[in-house]
């Protein structure tokens, strides 16, 4: 009987623990919606959106943030490429090829501490890097830097769909006489395909987000993208800049590019799930 009690108070606590976690999760979210919305709303028109910065722009004159939208596209569409040239090989080899050795605990210690290094530190070793190339601040720059803070999140996040695949599956393929080359690309790429997605499209969300490993490596400029030798702008760092200046107009437009990105990210969450959705209708389970 008091260990029927206790066992209630447990279950009780527990419970009220994961709806405070849950209340302070949405209400952190509906907080930041709200005050880019709020605050991004009456600067936010057509303007910003087809036009790049012109003279003046950070002292109030007109112009708008194409430059920074086209660049943070540029740099995430590069850098998610390039991680997940890299990322789906290493996956599938950890996934099919290299079973339960030891080298496979030292990959994924290894992406996870990857995974937990600032970006600010990809961004110092990307310029590193350049000077030693001889590299300018540039699109290309900031690609490189950016695979890197989305490589460990684009294998891991594979890995994790790949092991969604039924056992049974990939035994039946090996009994009917499949090679494991076939086996990786014929039955476990297609079957994790939904996994794959999700990866590919959160380490693109957040690779749009991030700004200190482009800062020192793309750089900013005024101008559309039009060379991968040539820096980029991005849409954190056009927040960065108009929020520092003293100008309240242009702060305002700060919170409309603010804006524009969480709509980006938010959209790209949505197309995540609603595809991750779509694909495991042809998925064996």
């Amino acid at each position: 009987m008091k260990r029927s009690l206790l066992w209630k108070i447990e279950e009780a606590v527990m419970k009220g623990l994961m709806i405070g976690a849950l209340v302070v999760v949405l209400g952190c979210l509906l907080l930041i919606l709200s005050t880019v919305l709020r605050k991004g709303l009456p600067a936010m028109n057509l303007t910003m959106l087809i036009q790049a910065p012109k003279g003046g722009y950070y002292t109030g004159a007109e112009g708008g943030i194409l430059n920074a939208i086209l660049g943070s596209l540029y740099l995430a569409l590069g850098a998610t490429l390039v991680a997940f040239l890299l990322g789906l090989p290493i996956a599938l080899h950890l996934q099919v090829y290299a079973g339960h050795s030891r080298l496979v605990e030292v990959v994924h210690l290894s992406l996870d501490v990857l995974w937990g290094i600032p970006s600010i530190v990809y961004g110092a070793f990307g310029f590193s890097l350049m000077l030693f190339l001889g590299m300018r601040a540039s699109l290309l720059g900031g690609i490189i830097a950016l695979s890197l803070v989305e490589l460990p999140i684009m294998c891991r996040a594979i890995e994790e769909g790949l092991k969604m695949v039924p056992f049974e599956l990939t035994e039946s393929a090996y009994a009917l006489g499949a090679t494991r080359w076939e086996v990786a690309w014929k039955v476990v790429v297609r079957q994790g395909l939904p996994g794959i997605t999700s990866a590919i499209l959160l380490a693109f969300g957040r690779g749009i987000g991030d700004a200190a490993s482009v800062i020192f490596t793309a750089g900013y400029t005024d101008n559309l993208p039009s060379s991968l030798l040539r820096p980029a702008a991005s849409l954190p760092l056009a927040v960065f800049f108009q929020l520092a200046t003293p100008f309240p107009a242009v702060q305002q437009r700060a919170y409309a590019s603010a804006l524009v990105l969480t709509a980006i990210v938010l959209t790209i969450s949505v197309l995540s799930r609603r595809a991750s959705e779509k694909l495991s209708r042809y998925v064996v389970k």
